[in-house]
């Protein structure tokens, strides 16, 4: 089903051909080839329009977009370790205690992240529409990327807000900044005039590329922030846009929740958009096992190589879950057993310790190896090495749950959620973690956002949610309160030395 997405990762990586992101204007040239010399075949421009797509690759990496969000959030946290390891400079402390730095390296390279992604789509959408050659689809695939060009830019302005904007690949000033209202509105109206060019059905062919369920869910994802965003209620246009995906009845949610985080995820029924991943073509990209696990868990698992140990869940967080709901077990806690069920123990000068992670954590600046749940949400293959053999799993970003629960959540907000408290899918979400449907008396502001905490943990949502709710500023485990400034992130120093166009944001 990958074989598609495969290809264009292969080819990216025998070619070693780099874009070059929206500041940075000067590049020596040693070689060129006319466009209409270069793309001779449908599959030369479909291959090209790859190179956009592999822009997402990294954004599950331990110093990029994901990290950021996750890290910044009462989901996740990389306390100093008592062997000294891990506080690197204090960068990771001053996400989680929001005492945001311009110079800080995770948020320097998740802007460049972003940034290059929008110059690679603005690049693939000249090139494909400078092409002289036509066929059936080559509109789909302009529509294609300038629906990946609106994620990017999603993503812009949930995080910085007002951002530098260019869509004119051959422009050779430095862009403009515009404010958030702007470009909401863009991508609005890309999605609008796009949509209806895309896959309405999910096909083999389309796996890992933009169709119609993934630009409706963005749409209705930026629908639900507009009033945060840009002071509009837009609840019933996000509950609008939710029932054209619902409406495709391209997707169902999966009777078993870890379905859709497999080794081989591409069979889930319930992933609408996801990132492509391959143990070979894509290493160094998800390695979330040695990010978040002791080398006591190669026993588990049989990995080869060492663990890093350092991203935990918030100990807080592990509280919100009960004991029976089975999304509980996206992390391992407890006592730890061997690849035969077997309790891992180890026996020192005749002392015997056993192998438990402990959801607690005694002291912030000092973790012990063993303290703070691990991350075990997406299945974990054998033998895998960091960067000789990395996850196959493909990352999810959009899933039929999300749909589900922003509808429910957007007629909450014009006080109608009985309209949808009987819906099956609305209730299956609760009943195949184990627990049970809602009643409309159930539903409070902390019970929605822990409900989603519980359901999209460590998938890059908690961060909105906690801003959408009013949650962002508040005091969690080792955080202080953080005013609103910091619901957006600092534009980097180095962006702001390299276009005199932009202004920081406020209070930075």
């Amino acid at each position: 089903m990958k074989t598609t997405i495969y290809k264009f990762l292969a080819i990216l990586a025998i070619s070693g051909l780099s874009l070059v992101s929206c500041t940075n204007l000067d590049e020596e040239v040693f070689s060129s080839i006319p466009l209409d010399k270069f793309f001779q075949t449908e599959q030369e421009v479909l291959m090209n329009a790859g190179r956009a797509y592999t822009k997402l690759q990294r954004f599950p990496e331990e110093q990029r977009l994901w990290s950021l969000i996750q890290n910044s959030s009462d989901e996740m946290v990389i306390p100093g370790r008592d062997d000294g390891l891990w506080w690197e400079q204090g960068r990771w402390d001053e996400l989680h205690t929001h005492r945001f730095n311009s110079s800080n390296k995770i948020l320097r390279q998740s802007w460049e992240y972003v940034f290059e992604g929008i110059s690679a789509c603005n690049e693939v959408i000249y090139e494909t529409e400078e092409s002289d050659i036509n066929f059936e689809g080559k509109d789909r695939i302009v529509s294609e990327i300038k629906i990946l060009r609106a994620l990017f830019y999603y993503w812009g302005i949930d995080n910085w807000g007002n951002v530098p904007f260019t869509i004119d690949f051959t422009e050779k000033e430095l862009p403009e900044q515009k404010d958030r209202k702007f470009i909401f509105d863009f991508i609005e109206q890309e999605i609008l005039e796009h949509v209806d060019n895309l896959q309405a059905q999910p096909t083999t062919a389309h796996y890992g590329r933009v169709t119609q369920g993934m630009a409706y869910t963005l749409l209705a994802k930026l629908y639900l922030n507009a009033e945060e965003w840009i002071g509009e209620n837009k609840y019933q246009q996000a509950a609008d846009a939710c029932d054209k995906v619902i409406a495709l009845n391209a997707y169902s949610i999966e009777n078993d929740y870890f379905a859709n985080f497999k080794i081989h995820n591409e069979t889930s029924a319930e992933n609408i958009f996801v990132i492509a991943n391959h143990s070979i073509y894509t290493k160094d990209r998800l390695y979330w096992y040695t990010l978040t696990l002791n080398d006591a868990s190669r026993a588990t698992f049989g990995f080869k190589g060492e663990m890093w140990d350092g991203f935990v869940l918030e100990p807080e967080f592990f509280t919100k879950y009960s004991e029976n709901d089975l999304r509980r077990n996206s992390f391992l806690f407890g006592q730890q057993y061997d690849m035969s069920g077997n309790p891992i123990f180890f026996v020192s000068e005749g002392d015997t310790t056993w192998f438990e992670y402990t959801p607690t954590i005694s002291n912030y600046r000092a973790r012990k190896k063993w303290e703070g749940a691990r991350c075990c949400k997406y299945e974990y293959q054998k033998d895998l090495e960091y960067y000789v053999t990395d996850m196959e799993n493909d990352f999810v970003l959009f899933r039929y749950a999300d749909v589900i629960y922003t509808k429910f959540e957007a007629l909450w907000r014009l006080g109608r959620a009985g309209e949808m408290i009987n819906d099956p899918d609305l209730q299956k979400l609760r009943t195949r973690a184990g627990m049970q449907p809602y009643q409309v008396a159930d539903i409070t502001d902390d019970e929605l956002l822990d409900e989603f905490g519980r359901e999209f943990a460590w998938e890059a949502r908690r961060r909105q949610d906690q801003i959408r709710f009013g949650d962002w500023g508040n005091t969690w485990w080792n955080k202080p309160a953080s005013g609103p400034t910091a619901k957006l992130f600092p534009i980097p120093q180095t962006a702001l030395s390299a276009n005199s166009k932009l202004q920081q944001n406020p209070g930075y």
